[in-house]
């Protein structure tokens, strides 16, 4: 029997949610019943989706987070807690890309993309970990955590080098995690999409290249915005309860 809300009664705090797949998945998850946090930098875009959230009926708060910063992370987490309660789900979906060959990429550059897309979402998982088994995830066995990675994690290419391997990074990383708290209570799946338009991929797929890329793939498509939504709800709701340690690619047959 399906659940009408199949997160009513959850905390779900969701990082890089000011844009793309973030702000989509707060939405979707706000509707499912959950009480959402939607975390980054940008405030005043997460500000105004908050809003169309709770005017919505849902329940929604944003909050300043960079995942870079331990301490920013802290602060979002108690945030949420004094508004909603403890956090029992986290999407860890912040993250940066910048494209070129290595040999030319910056160290600055370098530095931004592994601190974001790996040390971003382990800090977030650390985070996420101590607050949920504080509040007795070990006997309620409720808490949830999903990274979102790529597939470019199991790919080769030209320009994505350091997103790429971040992006494998975080998939071990989710393995690691779910080891290490699997008596915790705490389920650690990652999901890894294909491409999807979003700020992150910018107007590649309208250039000749993108639109190149797009025709070698078998279904000739890109992914829509809601085509990890299933997934993920699954991986946040009690419905889950047997799955960690997941690896899951959902990307319409791109990587093939």
């Amino acid at each position: 029997m399906t659940h009408a809300h199949p997160l009513a009664g959850r905390v779900c705090l969701i990082t890089g949610a000011s844009s793309g797949i973030g702000a989509h998945l707060a939405r979707r998850m706000a509707r499912a019943g959950a009480q959402v946090v939607l975390g980054a930098r940008r405030t005043e875009l997460t500000g105004t989706i908050a809003e169309d959230i709770n005017s919505a009926g849902g329940k929604a708060l944003a909050v300043a987070l960079d995942v870079t910063s331990e301490s920013s992370i802290a602060e979002a987490f108690a945030s949420a807690e004094s508004r909603f309660g403890p956090v029992d789900t986290v999407v860890a979906n912040a993250g940066v890309v910048r494209n070129g060959r290595s040999t030319d990429a910056p160290e600055a550059d370098l530095r931004q993309v592994y601190d974001t897309n790996l040390l971003g979402v382990h800090l977030t998982a650390n985070a996420a970990a101590r607050a949920m088994m504080a509040a007795g995830s070990r006997e309620s066995e409720a808490g949830r955590i999903v990274i979102i990675g790529s597939i470019t994690a199991q790919m080769t290419g030209q320009g994505d080098a350091a997103y790429a391997a971040s992006k494998e990074g975080v998939a071990h990383l989710g393995r690691q995690l779910a080891r290490e708290w699997v008596r915790q209570g705490i389920n650690v799946n990652t999901v890894q999409p294909g491409y999807i338009r979003t700020e992150l991929v910018g107007d590649w797929f309208d250039s000749d290249g993108g639109k190149a890329q797009i025709a070698g793939w078998h279904r000739r498509r890109l992914m829509e915005i809601d085509a990890l939504d299933d997934l993920v709800l699954f991986l946040c709701s009690d419905a889950s309860a047997h799955v960690t340690g997941g690896t899951f690619t959902v990307d319409d047959g791109q990587s093939l």
